[in-house]
């Protein structure tokens, strides 16, 4: 059986939070250990561009996030992990789909359509006010991460469920008209994924201002962590563990033994303060060992760019091979490219006789559409001239015919002037 191979594309937009970890980072390095995939990750930069416009702030997220998930133990001997922007077929492939993608599908893309129903509240008369092409055409830029690798699997969030539908669409499409080159991706969306708090008990998002970073000093990560949203009980008075931010944080990172022994704090009265303390330690404890590591490779980003081309290398493997025949199925070639397809069809063409049954086949058809007017010119009391009759309005309809109506008309009057002959 053949490995499935998984792709993962991280946004350089801002610092590795706790949320980034507990909810991408842990389980993707986790499920690169199995043998029986392929997996791919790599910092989206490119992506970060459409709503980041800002260069020192997309520069210094992809040195943090790079380092981060070496800090945390990513194999790149098993996993390939590369920067977007270092594999310049991708932009290539980019262009390719984008001619073959109808404006349509990205008007219904929920990105751009959440920012000109932004506009139409506002009261804009211009719907489109502040939209870049980046935000209106992304959709197919994430077609080409994927399908440059024939990603069979792409773990998203229920939000991105429809950019992989776009991308089998794009997909098909192509495939259709050049020949079947890419495979049809599949969403893997976790269910039982958990929403990590943030400090303010909304979802831990940048967007939100509530994060806890995830390589921050320790005494910075004490002081973000006696600012997580409590209720107003007072040491001594029980709280209700699962309803509480500080235990769920807890909780992700403590082994069964130590969230029952947190959960039966929190049943006998614990002071929110003291909760948050030991919160503090063993998150502490956890991330010691990959701080350490990740200060030196941020004092080492030499090692850290050396590692990204080489997966560059690695990627770009499998990312030339098959740019290289989407360029010649496309029409993209040395000008003595000669195509096997030819070869192929020279041995498919039809012989006469194919060509003839063919023929009678399709006339065939035709008179089972004209039997009735054929009919009724044979009943008449003047069939000659129900003939010239009948030939006249066909030959005046053509003028207001096209394209394959008027071939279907024409192929008719055809027929129609043979059997019609005898009456003429």
């Amino acid at each position: 059986m053949s490995k499935k191979t998984v792709l993962t594309g991280i946004t350089t937009t801002g610092t590795p939070h706790l949320g980034n970890y507990l909810g991408a980072i842990k389980p993707c390095i986790e499920a690169s250990n199995n043998n029986d995939v392929n997996s791919f990750f790599f910092l989206a930069d490119y992506h970060a561009l459409i709503k980041c416009h800002d260069p020192e702030r997309v520069a210094k997220s992809s040195r943090e996030i790079a380092a981060t998930w070496l800090a945390m133990g990513l194999d790149t001997d098993k996993a390939t992990f590369y920067r977007q922007s270092d594999i310049p077929e991708i932009p290539e492939l980019t262009w390719i789909l984008t001619c073959m993608t109808s404006k349509g599908l990205m008007n219904r893309a929920h990105a751009y359509k959440g920012a000109v129903d932004a506009n139409q509240e506002a009261g804009k008369t211009e719907l489109d006010d502040g939209i870049t092409m980046g935000l209106f055409s992304y959709p197919m830029l994430m077609a080409a991460d994927i399908l440059m690798f024939n990603a069979d699997i792409v773990p998203v969030g229920k939000d991105q469920i429809q950019h992989i539908e776009m991308t089998r669409d794009i997909a098909s499409r192509y495939n259709h008209t050049y020949g079947k080159l890419f495979h049809m991706p599949s969403a893997q969306v976790d269910e039982e994924t958990q929403l990590v708090p943030g400090l303010d008990g909304r979802k831990m998002s940048k967007s939100y201002d509530n994060t806890l970073p995830l390589f921050c000093a320790p005494d910075e990560m004490y002081k973000l962590i006696k600012q997580i949203k409590t209720d107003i009980k007072q040491p001594g008075e029980p709280k209700d563990p699962d309803s509480s931010n500080v235990f769920q944080l807890y909780n992700y990172f403590a082994d069964e033994q130590q969230s029952q022994q947190m959960r039966d704090k929190f049943v006998e009265g614990i002071a929110w303060g003291d909760a948050k303390k030991e919160l503090f330690e063993l998150v502490d404890s956890k991330l010691a060992k990959p701080r350490e590591e990740y200060n030196r490779l941020m004092n080492d980003l030499g090692h850290v760019e050396s590692v990204l081309l080489k997966g560059a290398e690695k990627a770009r493997q499998s990312s030339a091979a098959l740019m290289d025949e989407v360029r010649k199925a496309s029409g993209i070639r040395p000008l003595t490219f000669v195509p096997e397809k030819t070869e192929q069809k020279v041995k498919k063409e039809k012989s006469s006789e194919q060509q003839l049954k063919a023929e009678q086949g399709r006339k065939r058809g035709i008179l089972m559409q004209l039997k009735s007017v054929l009919a009724e010119v044979a009943d008449s009391d003047d069939s000659q001239q129900a003939a010239k009759v009948l030939l006249a309005q066909k030959e005046a309809a053509l003028d207001k015919l096209k394209n394959k109506a008027k071939e279907k008309a024409i192929n008719e009057l055809d027929v129609l002037k043979e059997e019609l002959a005898q009456y003429l």
